[in-house]
């Protein structure tokens, strides 16, 4: 036992210094009721650093950084991991998304209107929040997926900084008891990403039979965002249980269902008159009157598009590790619409992809890269270049250390050494690598540059003077160009 808690504790010291040393700028999280990672450093106070780490994670440090792609429920944190937002801002481990109907403590909630109240660190310009809940059937068991969840609500916000809107009016079911849980995505207006909070609830309420109908939508609008997408959006409505989503209608027929305050149509035509109207659908299936009808005229396609889009927004790492960084960007606008998004580093196009983010994985470890992105449209025209964002991947773990010339070395130690490997072959000190005495080289096809004073086994390849010389059995001093130890294989 003595054992063990030294061991913890020093898990939690390196934990400790983990995060001091690479910590990014936090945002926010829900600090009523008590979010699962506000209450993690809540605890981190009562039960101390060990226990609340191993209770809960890294979170215990960060509970504001609890960071994903936004798009949620179509898009966002993988199944499984929503809790930990997919560990996306690379402080918070996947302990958080732990699921078991005991693990956490919960929060007492009476279903009604209740007061959802935010802790900003970072208060970034803000779209909108949106509220979920677990269904009645979920099963508290099993990980944490979308579809266990249906909307709450959704708070749109102006684009201004997320303080202008620190509390929120949720109406939380009174049709379901027991344990739930909320979840609180918060999206950021000028990334592609959002904050995920999730809020352990027991839910004490007197189950009635639900028959009030939602209140219609208002204040719908529609704008054209390219000649064949049209996005449609509205002001929330009313209802005593929660609206679970809203119908789209075109023309007088649904076109589909949405659990955001948005919806593109993507089938519309150049040219073209069309009408919109939306209804609300509560959790028990009871639909809204119909919302007042929005028309819009599409633009006609033009022969030739040369305006070029909009710089893509706000590059910025999402994670980094020795051999991969992690980038994403605020999406470019174009009246024709995006085909792609060119990635540069170090000014030189490295890929293409139709996301707004992108993982690079050809880094080396301990490097400094300088990253952009432009955006490419239908017509072929290229945006103006992003902001430079500059990337230090971390040390390999791994990897060998570097060679050092105090050091005492035995018999299979590895070292590192201008790039290459190299593995002790008995007790050495001060014997630099490259000169092979007591040291062998692992790193393959590498070719060393010729040292007088290097030992060569057989086989060794060195360049000269311009060119490559093969050894053909041990040598140490003999010039490759006069010796018939050496054996001349090409010019470099």
């Amino acid at each position: 036992m003595v054992w063990k808690s030294v061991c913890m504790a020093a898990a939690a010291l390196l934990c400790t210094i983990w995060f001091q040393a690479d910590r990014a700028e936090a945002h926010g999280y829900i600090k009523s009721p008590e979010s699962r990672s506000y209450k993690a450093s809540l605890e981190k106070q009562t039960l101390g650093y060990t226990l609340a780490f191993e209770k809960y994670g890294s979170v215990i440090n960060s509970p504001q950084s609890v960071e994903g792609l936004k798009g949620f429920p179509a898009g966002g944190p993988a199944d499984g991991r929503i809790a930990s937002g997919n560990g996306g801002s690379g402080q918070i481990d996947f302990v958080l998304d732990q699921q078991s109907a005991s693990r956490w403590n919960k929060v007492n909630l009476t279903g009604g209107v209740q007061a959802f109240t935010w802790n900003y660190t970072a208060p970034h310009a803000t779209a909108k929040w949106h509220y979920y809940i677990t269904k009645k059937e979920w099963d508290p068991s099993k990980p944490l997926s979308r579809n266990d969840f249906e909307l709450l609500t959704t708070v749109p916000h102006d684009g201004s900084a997320a303080s202008n809107n620190l509390t929120h009016q949720v109406n939380v079911p009174t049709d379901r008891n027991g344990y739930h849980i909320i979840l609180g995505v918060w999206d950021v207006a000028d990334t592609a990403n959002a904050f995920y909070q999730v809020i352990d609830v027991n839910l004490q309420n007197s189950v009635l039979e639900d028959k009030e109908l939602p209140t219609a939508p208002s204040n719908v609008k529609a704008t054209e965002k390219t000649f064949t997408e049209v996005e449609v959006s509205w002001n929330p409505s009313a209802d005593n249980t929660g609206v679970k989503e809203y119908a789209l209608l075109r023309n007088g027929e649904r076109i589909g269902t949405t659990g955001s305050l948005t919806y593109t149509d993507k089938n519309v035509e150049p040219n073209k008159t069309y009408s919109y109207a939306v209804k609300a659908i509560d959790h028990a299936g009871n639909e809204s009157p119909l919302s007042a009808e929005v028309s819009i005229t599409t633009a006609e396609a033009s022969a030739e598009d040369k305006t070029p889009p909009s710089p893509p927004q706000n590059l910025h790492l999402m994670n980094v590790a020795a051999e991969s960084v992690e980038l994403m960007w605020g999406a470019s606008e174009d009246l024709s619409g995006i085909r792609e998004y060119h990635i540069y580093r170090d000014g030189i196009k490295i890929s293409q992809t139709t996301s707004t983010s992108y993982t690079d994985t050809t880094v080396s470890s301990n490097t400094t890269y300088s990253y952009t992105v432009k955006a490419v449209d239908t017509y072929g025209n290229i945006s103006d270049s992003s902001n430079l964002l500059d990337v230090t991947t971390k040390e390999d773990p791994e990897a060998n250390p570097e060679w050092k010339v105090d050091a005492v070395y035995t018999a299979g130690d590895k070292v590192t050494y201008l790039g290459n490997e190299y593995e002790a072959l008995w007790w050495t000190q001060g014997n630099q690598p490259d000169k092979l005495n007591g040291w062998k080289l692992l790193t393959q096809n590498t070719i060393l540059f010729w040292q007088e004073g290097a030992a060569y086994a057989g086989g060794s390849i060195v360049e000269y003077e311009g060119k490559k010389y093969r050894a053909k059995w041990w040598t140490m001093g003999e010039n490759p160009a006069a010796s018939t130890v050496w054996e001349y294989i090409g010019d470099m």
